[in-house]
């Protein structure tokens, strides 16, 4: 038995088995020696910590209460007994989910970069602001940018939605996911997450400057200090504008604050400029729109193209084309999958390279032939070029190929005879029917052959009561079997342990992003920020005039 000292709503000493009392069995105990208050209006606080029920099963030793130990009982109203119980039942959710959200991002980063095989119809590649795919140092390189990226565009989302809390965990996130990257690598990017970061931060006005030196280093190497780097790469547009404003603000922020007052003002006035090079005249947003773009479209054209009518209208076009070959490349890339999926995966799980397929079907190989050989030697071009050019074992693999196909048909059918009699059709015609099969014949097609050979009603079958085979999971040719045959035990697996909704969440936001998103903001409330420090060093000003007079 060991002792807890409880003071309080109650004074005394509780003798009780710190391996089997709960919270809530201690709430309720203090409750009842406090005159009989309610448990809900009983707040437990040991060594400064409020004692959370949590799920009901951890146990005080559990929790870390030891022998002797003493614990503040104080009391509030049911309500705010209630209310104080549901944000930490809320906070806990919060917990969880951010939990979710790093674990989704590892999975997400770990199989898009390491060549196994997609289990979604999506893969996610890195990009260049000229929407060109690279290759970034090593393949944990790869992975931990693909994880910050992830985690950056996420936490954007949730600045969106003012959850701004949440939205420095996850920043927090990604710069753990960066730090395990080359720094060569992140010396942009980094530029980009110290400015978040730093709006979460002013409490801290050291740290705040720190970031704020780094974030103009960084803009600096990105974008060149006279701006010239960025507008080449983004053919003469003139995204950084907002950017750089916002980091004269911050400047302009951290400095009143630190009583560097001139340094404050040199910064505000420099922000205040910009601010209102951006602000969008109403005749050019209702030119632009006159020509059918939406409002938000044209507004963001014009701000990231100086307020030139002509460079926004071209931009918009150019976005347009953009947009449409990112959605042939989308379906590209979906058709690759499908393709990948038909192949199967080497013997460490990876996706048969389809770069190095093309070239062995280049010279004159056999697709299906290349790919088998490509995936046997996991991804060896020579070692399946000598496969390949070997008499006798490129007969036994067009073999192995004839027997696994043989066997996938055999599946299909064996699939699509079960269908059929769970339907109520005899057995034996099923047998026939589906034995005659041709290749490319549908479950559907299948069936209307049963149903038009049917003489005497089929017993205890009511032919309007046959299911629809449209609507039936082996609604599929043998093609399609065979493909999903290829993929089946990888794809299961996968599906068991991933957070599917999570993962979709995150490829949403990163599907949204494009080269421009860090640049395209939205300045009002900056706008707003900047005469709110203007009259606070008016007032510093009037003061020390006061002062001094």
């Amino acid at each position: 038995m060991a002792k807890l000292k409880i003071g309080g709503t109650w004074v005394g000493v509780l003798e009780l088995e710190l391996e089997n009392w709960t919270v809530a069995m201690l709430r309720e105990e203090v409750a009842k020696r406090s005159n009989g208050l309610h448990p809900d209006s009983i707040n437990l606080i040991s060594a400064g910590k409020v004692l959370k029920d949590g799920d009901g099963s951890q146990k005080l030793s559990q929790l870390g209460i030891k022998n002797n130990a003493k614990i503040l009982a104080s009391r509030v109203s049911v309500d705010e007994g209630k209310s104080l119980k549901q944000e930490l039942m809320a906070e806990e959710e919060r917990s969880r989910r951010l939990a979710r959200v790093k674990a989704s991002a590892t999975a997400l980063s770990k199989r898009h970069v390491d060549g196994s095989l997609p289990v979604e119809d999506f893969n996610i590649e890195l990009e260049n602001q000229g929407g060109k795919k690279v290759q970034l140092g090593t393949e944990t390189d790869q992975r931990a940018v693909m994880m910050g990226l992830m985690l950056h565009e996420n936490a954007k989302n949730l600045l969106r939605r003012l959850l701004y809390k949440d939205a420095l965990e996850v920043l927090t996130m990604g710069e753990e996911a960066f730090s395990l990257c080359d720094p060569k690598v992140l010396e942009v990017r980094h530029s980009f997450l110290e400015l978040k970061k730093v709006y979460f931060l002013n409490n801290w006005l050291s740290v705040a400057g720190i970031r704020l030196e780094k974030a103009r280093e960084g803009l600096e190497r990105c974008h060149g200090k006279d701006f010239s780097r960025v507008r080449l790469l983004q053919a003469g547009c003139q995204p950084e504008l907002a950017l750089h404003m916002r980091l004269e603000l911050l400047e302009g922020v951290v400095a009143y604050h630190n009583g560097q007052f001139d340094k404050s003002k040199m910064a505000l006035t420099s922000a205040q400029a910009k601010f209102s090079q951006l602000q969008v005249s109403d005749e050019a947003l209702s030119h632009v729109m006159s020509m059918g773009f939406k409002e938000r479209d044209a507004r963001r054209a014009l701000r990231l193209n100086n307020q030139d009518i002509g460079r926004a209208v071209d931009f918009l076009f150019e976005e347009k084309a953009k947009i449409a070959q990112k959605r042939e490349d989308d379906i590209r890339h979906r058709e690759e999958i499908m393709e990948l999926k038909q192949y199967g995966v080497t013997p460490l799980k990876k996706a048969v390279n389809l770069e190095k397929l093309k070239e062995l079907v280049a010279i004159g190989f056999e697709k299906k032939l290349a790919a088998e050989a490509l995936r046997r030697n996991e991804n060896d071009f020579q070692k399946a070029l000598d496969d390949l050019t070997n008499p006798e074992i490129n007969s036994a693999i067009q073999l192995d190929i004839e027997s696994r196909k043989r066997k996938r048909k055999e599946r299909a059918a064996n699939a699509r005879i079960e269908e059929l009699v769970s339907m109520g059709f005899d057995r034996s015609r099923v047998v026939a029917a589906v034995a005659s099969v041709q290749f490319d014949e549908t479950m559907e097609q299948t069936l209307s052959r049963l149903l038009s050979e049917f003489q005497p009603p089929l017993p205890g079958v009511d032919a309007n009561s046959i299911r629809n085979p449209a609507s039936e999971p082996n609604h599929v040719n043998p093609d399609i079997a065979s493909a999903n045959a290829a993929a089946e035990g990888l794809s299961t697996s996968a599906d068991e342990e991933r957070d599917v909704e999570m993962e979709d969440e995150l490829a949403r936001d990163i599907e949204g992003a494009d080269a421009l998103s860090d640049y395209d903001i939205e300045v009002t409330k900056e706008g707003e920020a900047i005469q709110e420090y203007w009259t606070l060093l008016a007032s510093t000003d009037s003061k020390e005039a006061q002062s001094s007079g």
